[in-house]
């Protein structure tokens, strides 16, 4: 069977390959023209086949090549449970209104275990040129996918349903692996879904990878050219130089990249490390080749392009749905907490209320997403004078960084304060904060605002793409232990490479950080 490219379909031009905003912000590419609409079901080809004819006629950009894919990969396996689903249907001649149920319920199960599972996530290289890293995923979703399967049969009375469903599930898993390889030999075949490569480097690494993405096409990568301060690249290689790394913001813009390899080049540690955050920063993805990279073949995580091993850091996307999801667990949450806490709390109120005169909770003024301000929320664990008494102690400071005011064995904290803090239960009306919006559960620490004024490099300022947590890396890291630049980078790594997954590691993570008491005081 082939699939027939559409000659008529034009390349889009580099302004049409990445829409952008005025401020030079990228914006998501609809991965679907007009043409999408009232595509007609006239064919007489197989059924998944038919589906990438039609997708010949969606008008596609780099920046929607894993949309793309995705979408695919979604239609193909809901064509192949579906047709493994009738099938055995029709082998156990079932009626049509039975086997129209358990075809449904087949196709709903698979993808939906099938996302959680992970086999419609994944945006790195790998994933993109080969299906081997998915299949154990697959696998996995076939049998949970079976036993639903077998219960659905049995409400339908169906008889030998446990044959059915291995028949349904199994047909239906090997179609899917055939469509998913047909949706890869659609989308590696298109010219429009390829990537801009810019090359960080120069000598005979940079030359090597250079041949390497023209050698390994089905990685989908074309070098545009490269970046270097003391350029040295062999004349075969015959890519153009586009500047220096400095530069490196107003070329990524200026030629449209869309991936960023940084291959042994001889700047600095800092310009290298700005270049990766310059470089996130205008939404492309990074990717490094490690030193000693002859003794990495064969290593997990690594993305293997020819034989030359790559560590990606795939774009940051924190997308409506993503930020739908993540308010969604933060309300959830705090609504379970607050009701399952509430007598606690109570008993904590009344007895900081009766140890020392003031307020039970404490207000403090903080910068929230995109610089907000809001008042956090804790427990009352200082005496009442505490911020009057900071002057008169501030020789005990143990922090040095000229920011933050942190004292061991503080005597402005009350008893019962002491072991508030030690436990952070001091920070749990923080989850009020969190049902209004103000919070999200896990997140970049809360800063008070001297702390955000003294943050003045321009990569900082991304930290603020989220709402400040109730917990995050820095709880976890070592909580008053940790500084404020090891803050700021723990927050800006956490907010770029931020996923749902992480969110619940980091909140499992903080049970054994608190009961530990390390790092509180």
């Amino acid at each position: 069977m082939s699939l027939k490219l559409n000659k008529n379909m034009a390349t889009p031009s580099a302004s049409q390959r990445r829409s952008r905003t005025e401020d030079g912000e990228a914006r998501p590419v609809n991965c679907f023209g007009p043409d999408a609409a009232g595509l007609d079901g006239q064919s007489s080809i197989p059924l998944e086949a038919s589906l990438f004819e039609r997708a010949e006629r969606l008008k596609l950009s780099p920046s929607a090549r894993w949309p793309a894919l995705r979408l695919l990969f979604l239609l193909a396996d809901a064509a192949a449970l579906a047709t493994g689903a009738f099938l055995a249907g029709l082998f156990a001649a079932l009626d049509a209104a039975p086997t129209a149920v358990f075809a449904a319920a087949v196709v709903a199960m698979w993808i939906g275990i099938g996302w959680l599972v992970g086999v419609y996530a994944g945006d790195d290289l790998r994933a993109w040129a080969t299906g081997v890293p998915t299949t154990p995923r697959l696998v996995i979703t076939a049998l949970s996918v079976t036993w639903p399967a077998y219960a659905v049969l049995v409400q339908v009375h169906a008889a030998n349903a446990s044959a059915i469903a291995l028949l349904a599930v199994g047909s239906g898993a090997l179609m899917s692996a055939s469509g998913r390889a047909l949706a890869r030999g659609f989308v590696h075949r298109k010219p429009s879904l390829r990537h801009q490569a810019l090359i960080v480097g120069s000598g005979m690494i940079a030359s090597q990878l250079v041949n390497k993405l023209r050698t390994q096409p089905q990685f989908g990568l074309d070098p545009a050219g490269f970046i270097d301060d003391d350029p040295h690249m062999p004349e075969e290689a015959q890519v153009p130089h586009l500047g220096r790394l400095s530069e490196l913001s107003n070329v990524l813009q200026r030629h449209s990249i869309d991936r960023v390899i940084f291959a042994f080049s001889r700047s600095g540690h800092d310009e290298l490390l700005r270049g990766i955050r310059d470089a996130r920063a205008a939404n492309a993805a990074v990717d490094i080749v490690p030193r000693l990279f002859e003794l990495l073949d064969g290593v997990p995580g690594l993305v293997n392009i020819g034989g030359l091993p790559l560590i990606s850091l795939s774009v940051p996307r924190l997308d409506r749905t993503s930020r739908a999801v993540k308010r969604a667990l933060d309300v959830g949450v705090a609504i379970a907490l607050l009701a399952l806490l509430a007598p606690a709390l109570l008993l904590i109120a009344i007895a900081i209320k009766l140890e020392s005169p003031g307020p039970v909770l404490f207000r403090q003024r903080r910068v929230g997403r995109d610089g907000n301000r809001f008042d956090v929320l804790k427990f009352r664990s200082m005496y009442i004078d505490a911020d009057q008494r900071k002057a008169e102690f501030a020789a005990l400071n143990d922090v040095y960084d000229g920011v933050m005011f942190k004292i061991h064995n503080d005597p402005r904290v009350t008893p019962i304060g002491r072991v508030l803090r030690r436990y952070s239960i001091d920070e749990l009306p923080q989850l009020i904060n969190v049902l209004r919006g103000e919070m999200s559960l896990v997140g970049p620490r809360p800063l008070i605002e001297p702390e955000a004024e003294a943050l003045d490099q321009d990569w900082h300022a991304r930290r603020l793409d989220l709402r400040p947590g109730l917990t995050g890396p820095w709880q976890v890291s070592g909580r008053s232990d940790t500084t404020v630049e090891e803050m700021v980078r723990f927050d800006y790594s956490y907010v770029a490479g931020w996923s749902l997954a992480r969110d619940v590691e980091l909140l499992l993570a903080t049970v054994p950080a608190v009961l530990s008491g390390r790092g509180a005081y």
